[in-house]
């Protein structure tokens, strides 16, 4: 009875650290250059299909700010709010990774390749931004808040 017992618990808590292994849930940004928290990115998941939106700028002088630089229909539009991750499904030969899809980087309004990686356990995420390839680009690493 103990080994069902304790098979049941380790069953349990196995499903608990899968579901973390995915990218969907809130992401708390790091700025790259002042390694400062930049803001808060909710990734939700529909239909197998993850996108990211801009939940909060940590910045208070930039509540307001809006994406100037964009070229595509989030053009001036306030970053707070906006969807900068679309299109992203889970990878068919890496179980592991998301990719397919694109993100934003507000800050130049420049589009990129993405791909998503979850590590630690699901409490980081790797986001990779990059045009080609993913060796020709750029990881940052996201922590998870919920």
């Amino acid at each position: 009875m103990k080994k069902l017992i304790a098979a049941a618990g380790l069953s349990l808590l196995s499903g608990l650290a899968l579901a973390q292994a995915t990218p969907a849930g809130l992401w708390k940004t790091i700025d790259d250059e002042t390694k400062q928290e930049k803001s808060l990115v909710r990734i939700s998941e529909s239909g197998g299909v993850f996108s990211g939106r801009i939940e909060k700028l940590v910045d208070a002088s930039k509540q307001d700010s809006r994406c100037e630089k964009c070229s595509d229909e989030r053009k001036d539009q306030p970053v707070q709010g906006m969807t900068i991750l679309r299109n992203v499904k889970k990878n068919a030969d890496d179980a592991g990774l998301w990719d397919g899809g694109d993100i934003l980087d507000p800050n130049n309004g420049k589009v990129y390749r993405v791909r998503l990686k979850p590590v630690d356990g699901g409490k980081k995420l790797e986001v990779r931004g990059y045009i080609g390839m993913p060796m020709l680009g750029r990881t940052q690493t996201w922590i998870r808040v919920e």
